[in-house]
């Protein structure tokens, strides 16, 4: 589907599909929140990282590897059907980065600033080796650089948590 067929994707079994799709990597369509997509993707990442922690780290690891699977499903479909390679309205990637930032942390807020504050300057400025990761144009792509600065922003929390 392209750009052009983006306003008819009404309510019929045919479309339902994309729907899924552009609901899912947009999480819900807080990726078309204006001004900073990312950082509204993030923050609406908190409540299901609050929800995920109850789950224990089994439970918790389970679920998000679960999310990454759907998310790499999702993403390729959605920057054909938004008309953009890693189209800003995908977050989905900054939702699973955060929760592989904010895994086994404790639920306090300072860690969830903390923990946000460090995954979206990683994600934002892309140091090696999260540049590498993010080269191509499928939904891997897209997923992978979010996942390796969740993976290094996890490793610096750890580093100041102590």
């Amino acid at each position: 589907m392209l750009r052009s067929d983006r306003g008819r994707l009404g309510g019929s079994p045919s479309r339902a599909r994309p729907r899924l799709i552009l609901a899912l990597a947009t999480w819900g369509g807080v990726g078309f929140l204006p001004a900073a997509p990312g950082t509204w993707g993030t923050l609406a990442a908190l409540p299901l990282w609050w929800l995920l922690a109850q789950l224990g780290p089994w439970g918790y690891g389970l679920a998000v590897a679960a999310l990454l699977v759907v998310a790499l499903w999702a993403a390729g479909p959605a920057q054909e059907y938004l008309g953009r390679v890693d189209h800003p309205a995908i977050v989905v990637d900054e939702v699973v980065g955060l929760l592989i930032t904010l895994a086994a942390v404790p639920l306090t807020w300072q860690n969830a600033v903390a923990g946000l504050v460090i995954f979206r300057i990683l994600d934002i400025l892309k140091p090696f080796p999260i540049r590498w990761f993010g080269q191509g144009e499928g939904g891997l792509e897209v997923m992978a650089d979010d996942v390796v600065a969740g993976v290094i922003g996890r490793l610096i929390l750890e580093v100041i948590l102590g």
